[in-house]
């Protein structure tokens, strides 16, 4: 092992008092938020795309209905939501995480946390939320929509509303899931249950309403996450 990697494990002990600390700070800003629902999506849309207009109605209407807007801080549609709620005067929580390129975060948060770990920013996006809303987007928004599934799949969290918005840009990913996992047997048929495929805003809201009616307050996350 060389002297490089020797001071890198001896740092690790102590690395971990920084990620309970990362935690602990992020649990006590987010617990209170009440309803909230968190939006995925690529941080590389500009203000002038559909999709990003589309996610600003959207978080107003989520903001308009007493639910708090979650998202990963950034620009693109991480923006976009934030934006939306802040402008209907919600709260409009940003996670953001410092990057090399691309991310920054966005002036819209009112609530904006700050992480240096991805693993501890990636709960957060999850844990305090009762529904996940995927606009286009590309790794990091397949990243997180494939981890939510499976916590959903696997019952480590309830079935929260999962929404993907917008049928033509999902339609290959839908394809592909029904002609190569499910035929394959590499997923059971009630899978692709889990989530829906909506193409407007109001639809969006309308699953997450009736969601929360349904449940008729927020479900927390169980501890096993």
């Amino acid at each position: 092992m060389t002297t490089k990697n020797v001071g890198f494990t001896h740092e690790d002990p102590w690395r971990i008092f920084r990620i309970m600390a990362e935690f602990v700070d992020s649990f006590e800003a987010l617990s209170n938020i009440g309803p909230a629902v968190t939006v995925f999506g690529s941080a590389r849309t500009r203000p002038r795309d559909p999709d990003y207009k589309a996610t600003v109605a959207l978080a107003k209407l989520l903001a308009k209905n007493d639910m708090a807007v979650v998202t990963g801080g950034g620009p693109g549609i991480m923006e976009a939501a934030n934006k939306g709620a802040a402008q209907a005067k919600g709260k409009s929580v940003g996670l953001n995480i410092e990057l090399p390129f691309e991310q920054s975060g966005n002036r819209y948060a009112n609530l904006p946390i700050n992480f240096h770990y991805f693993f501890s920013r990636k709960v957060c996006l999850v844990k305090y939320s009762m529904a996940f809303v995927y606009m286009p987007g590309g790794f990091g928004t397949l990243d997180e929509f494939f981890e939510v599934l499976t916590l959903v799949q696997t019952h480590r969290i309830p079935h929260f509303p999962m929404i993907l918005f917008g049928s033509k840009y999902w339609k290959g990913l839908l394809q592909w899931m029904r002609t190569t996992l499910k035929t394959g047997g590499y997923i059971s048929p009630d899978d692709l249950k889990l989530f829906k495929i909506v193409d407007t805003p109001e639809e969006a809201l309308k699953l997450i309403l009736a969601y929360r009616r349904r449940v008729g307050v927020q479900e927390e996350v169980p501890a096993s996450f």
